[in-house]
């Protein structure tokens, strides 16, 4: 049985929501960022494709609030292939272009440069460690360095 928990004995920085269940203060203010904390946020990704998108994402971040990118997740996926570091290592000034003119994401040439550049640097460290995942997961504490 969980506890129940009133505003009283609520710790600071937590909220309890109607299923009495504690979360982070910064994910009170939509249920798009609950079901991030809940699903996504804290939880260790090893698929590349997911890591990839997760890196680029925070790239577009900088400056803005995460809800922002949140909110644009689908449009980001749709404009960069799924983050599919493969297709989106060749785009080339077409698709720069075409992705300064797509309202449903962060139109800044800077950030989308880099997230061609990274795609590029993800198909280096497969090529050299298996997987963009097994490269970043090498620093990890306690991991097993090769």
């Amino acid at each position: 049985m969980q506890p129940t928990h009133t505003p009283s004995n609520i710790p600071d920085g937590l909220f309890s929501d109607t299923t009495n269940q504690l979360r982070c203060r910064w994910c009170e203010a939509t249920p798009d960022y609950r079901h991030y904390h809940d699903h996504e946020w804290g939880f260790p990704v090893t698929d590349d494709r997911r890591l990839f998108e997760k890196i680029c994402l925070e790239g577009f971040q900088a400056g803005l609030s995460w809800l922002t990118i949140l909110n644009k997740r689908e449009a980001f996926r749709r404009a960069f292939a799924q983050f599919e570091a493969d297709q989106v290592a060749q785009f080339d000034q077409h698709d720069i272009e075409r992705l300064l003119g797509d309202a449903g994401i962060v139109r800044h040439r800077g950030k989308i440069v880099s997230t061609i550049n990274n795609a590029q640097r993800v198909l280096e460290l497969r090529r050299e460690f298996g997987s963009f995942a097994a490269y970043v997961w090498r620093f990890e504490p306690g991991a097993e360095h090769s």
